[in-house]
């Protein structure tokens, strides 16, 4: 091996440096690691990972978008895995990218990292096939959050998925207050979280035997938002609104404003994720609180304990409290304007809220 020559140990000392492994002079571990400089050397970690059992590392899949949802839930793994004690490897993905997430978990485990987390909210698709990585192949352990999981591993695991009761709560909220239908706002139907939370809107009217209105699609922005809360003003018929995100929700509300419909003595509004200006925007948004820091808290300890107990059972998961903040933007529906019950019939799926072609954020 080059690195040992240069240095004058042998390949066995270049080895232990290399592992971190103990009993090695600090001039020997000095002059190992200036010659592997010297020359360029990258130590492959995959091999180290093999040797030695463990890196300390885990790697991460996830979105490069600055959506609050998916970036908030980066940053939680982020501070639980500091906390760990465990190297932090992020890999963004790219809309679109058929090779997103095989090629982020290769980059992965070409690092040698301990395990990985999968934090991607999207269905990886090419001309409206699937190309979901249902048997990519992966030998350590992982965490996918918020999705079905798109590898086979010793261990998979899986955290916050329970956008739908969230989503269900929110509506339950709404019919309680006495609106005979909710519309729904749903979010781009490529997410899992969207079509997530539309399943748990439409579970909640049909338990209760309301009328489904049509759904309207829009992109996660404020922009797409207020184009739905103008098309939702022209219709004297809703009284109430569950928006699939707070951004949505905000935008919404604009429209129905300008619009001379009053929020919340016309129109209620519940929204979703409590994003930092929800409880200042007029009038207060009701909405979900998503628990970012709780899944990312416990997903990554049952994680660790994956991968430092290959041979125990995982470790059980735990359900999180649906946590309802009600604010302003919700009320009992005005007199005398309730929608009767069936007027809109059941949808087929979502309309856009352009009213053209659905886009993804």
């Amino acid at each position: 091996m080059d690195v040992a020559r240069l240095a004058g140990v042998s390949q066995k000392t270049v080895s232990r440096v290399f592992n971190d492994e103990p009993y090695v002079s600090a001039d020997v571990r000095r002059r190992v690691l200036e010659a592997a400089e010297q020359l360029g050397y990258r130590r492959n970690n995959a091999a180290r990972a093999l040797a030695s059992g463990r890196t300390r590392s885990i790697g991460v899949v996830t979105l490069g978008t600055a959506l609050y949802g998916p970036a908030s839930l980066l940053m939680g793994v982020e501070r639980v895995v500091r906390d760990t004690g465990y190297a932090l490897r992020v890999v963004n993905t790219m809309e679109g990218d058929p090779a997103g997430i095989s090629g982020a978990v290769d980059s992965l485990l070409d690092q040698g990292v301990d395990g990985i987390v999968i934090s991607e909210p999207i269905d990886e698709q090419v001309d409206d096939e699937d190309v979901s990585l249902r048997f990519l192949g992966v030998a350590v352990p992982v965490l996918v959050i918020g999705a079905p999981s798109p590898v086979t591993a010793p261990t998979v695991l899986t955290a916050g998925d329970g956008a739908d009761l969230m989503a269900r709560t929110a509506t339950e909220h709404l019919l309680a207050l006495g609106h005979t239908t909710v519309h729904h706002l749903a979010g781009p139907q490529r997410w899992y979280a969207a079509r997530d939370r539309l399943e748990g809107w439409r579970a909640a009217l049909t338990a209760q035997g309301r009328a489904v209105p049509p759904v309207v699609e829009g992109d996660w922005s404020a922009a797409s938002g207020y184009a739905a809360g103008r098309r939702f003003a022209e219709d004297a018929g809703v009284t109430a609104v569950f928006a699939a995100n707070d951004d949505m929700a905000i935008g919404l509300i604009r429209a129905l404003t300008e619009a001379g419909r009053r929020v919340p003595e016309d129109v209620s509004v519940v929204g979703f994720d409590d994003i930092p200006v929800a409880a200042y925007v007029t009038p207060p948004l009701t909405t979900v609180r998503q628990p970012f820091d709780a899944v990312a808290q416990e997903g990554l300890k049952r994680l660790v304990h994956a991968i430092e107990n290959p041979k125990a059972d995982p470790m059980a998961s735990s359900s999180t409290p649906v946590d309802l903040v009600v604010r302003a933007s919700t009320a009992p529906p005005p007199s005398g304007k309730t929608p009767a019950r069936g007027r809109h019939g059941t949808s087929s799926g979502p309309a856009p809220a352009n009213g053209g072609t659905p886009t993804s954020d």
